[in-house]
């Protein structure tokens, strides 16, 4: 069986963010020390059986705000034809990557070559530019490596983040007093909301994709430091380190082979 179920037992730990008093974290140690890694040109069949090549690509990317879409803006602008498959001749305009959804909400483009649908910064299997490199895969995800930066910076805030989930939920205590919870949590198939349940194959609790030597909080530094703080993510850290040295008596993640217990 690929996939596990969507529920079983899950350790979480929650502690005081050092770096704000109003906030207290709220992480769950079996997704961020379980062995996923993205598998993406690797066996990822997508998370729609007509479009096996272009993975989590296929619904373009919602904008998480305004800051959001000027940031990955001003690395569009940084995109040349060796690096995006798509590229329009001329200026890049807004319209050619940005789109609004039926609910009014602003997102990339989505578009169809070959009979598949995805992304307009997907860059399909054909691509062979003249510099030599190509091959499928986001164009804003090759650039960062150009320029010397990690994709967190150059792509839309959803497409790095996932499949990790952040929320924010208001708490009062008993006491009348107040703290904003952050957690930090597995974005499984309903996080994509009822639609989740449709798709065709999702990769976070798929055995498939439980195949890195090292846990999520170390592979996904970059993203959970993006996420949490520097000062969050090191006593995150101190706490993923206790969770796996006692992992034999706590909640272990089902998709994780069975040598990692």
């Amino acid at each position: 069986m690929p996939e596990v179920d969507l529920v079983f037992p899950r350790a979480w730990v929650e502690f005081a963010n050092p770096d704000d008093d109003a906030e207290m974290m709220r992480c769950d140690l079996t997704w961020l020390t379980s062995s996923y890694t993205c598998i993406f040109g690797q066996g990822c069949p997508g998370i729609y059986a007509d479009a096996p090549d272009v993975g989590c690509c296929t619904l373009g990317a919602h904008f998480a705000g305004a800051e959001d879409e000027q940031r990955v803006a001003a690395y569009v602008g940084m995109l040349d034809h060796d690096l995006w498959q798509l590229r329009p001749e001329g200026e890049v305009r807004t319209e050619d990557w940005v789109e609004t959804d039926d609910e009014g909400e602003r997102k990339t483009r989505v578009v169809e070559v070959d009979g598949q649908q995805a992304c307009v910064f997907h860059n399909r299997t054909d691509f062979a530019p003249a510099s030599g490199g190509g091959g499928a895969g986001c164009a804003l995800h090759a650039l960062a490596y150009v320029i010397g930066k990690d994709p967190v910076e150059t792509k839309p805030d959803v497409c790095w983040q996932l499949p990790i989930r952040r929320t924010f939920r208001d708490v009062e205590r008993t006491d009348g007093s107040t703290y904003t919870e952050v957690s930090i949590g597995e974005y499984d198939r309903r996080g994509w909301g009822p639609g989740g349940h449709d798709l065709d194959w999702y990769c976070s609790g798929n055995t498939e994709a439980h195949v890195a030597v090292e846990p999520v909080y170390l592979t996904h530094a970059a993203e959970l430091t993006a996420l949490m703080g520097a000062a969050a993510y090191a006593e995150l850290v101190r706490h993923c380190e206790a969770h796996v040295r006692s992992r034999s008596l706590l909640a272990l993640h089902p998709a994780d082979p069975p040598h990692r217990s």
